[in-house]
């Protein structure tokens, strides 16, 4: 028989579909986060229904040919019953990076200083591999409430004024440094008569009347 018409008759013959729509409280307005959802409900499944079970424009959705309706109704009966508590599913590195548009250093260096609370850790084994791999997971309560009070923003600017600080400091050490190596061992640092380089005037006689000693 031919090809293409093998494949028009399978196209052509009749088939078992339902959909769900994902509420906003589970998917977080992430892409990302309903791909984990099935990958979640699909390791839930028999091997032999995984792929029957689909991600379209935001929803679940399982298709399955006419001939397997005790298969389809056993399935769609398990992925109703899954969906009841999947807003409460941890949330994974990739997703809450793609829900708080955060890069990966930002959530480990968050994570580590304890602004990113972790709600546990999970291992598993990557594909194909017998190497497994250890995460920390989240709440997806408390990262739709960073979300909504608009945290990654307040904690950019709190590393920024750090940073800023950070380099003066450093700065500053610097060029204290290079003013120290000039000045001769036993002998006081040249300043102006009055004043020295704290901006303070007397200080030098101060120091010399040996008031500081």
């Amino acid at each position: 028989m031919n090809k293409s018409k093998t494949k028009n008759k399978e196209a052509d013959e009749p088939e078992l579909m339902r959909e769900w729509t994902l509420p906003v409280e589970a998917t977080l307005g992430s892409a990302v986060r309903v791909k984990g959802i099935l990958q979640e409900l699909r390791s839930r499944l028999p091997p032999a229904v995984r792929k029957s079970l689909d991600m379209q424009t935001g929803a679940l959705i399982l298709i399955m040919p006419e001939t397997s309706k005790t298969a389809f109704r056993t399935t769609s009966s398990a992925v109703s019953q899954a969906l009841k508590d999947i807003a409460g599913l941890p949330i994974i590195p990739r997703e809450i990076e793609d829900i708080l548009a955060i890069t990966t250093s930002e959530r480990k260096r968050w994570l580590e200083d304890g602004r990113l609370k972790s709600a546990g850790t999970r291992t598993v084994r990557l594909q194909g591999r017998a190497r497994q791999i250890t995460f920390h997971v989240f709440d997806p309560r408390v990262v739709e409430d960073l979300l909504n009070r608009g945290s990654v923003d307040e904690w950019r600017e709190e590393d920024a004024a750090l940073k800023a600080e950070n380099r003066r400091r450093a700065a500053y050490q610097a060029k204290l440094t290079r003013s120290l190596r000039k000045q001769a061992p036993g002998q006081t640092a040249n300043v102006t008569v009055g004043e020295d380089a704290t901006g303070l005037s007397g200080w030098a006689e101060f120091g010399n009347d040996g008031l500081l000693r």
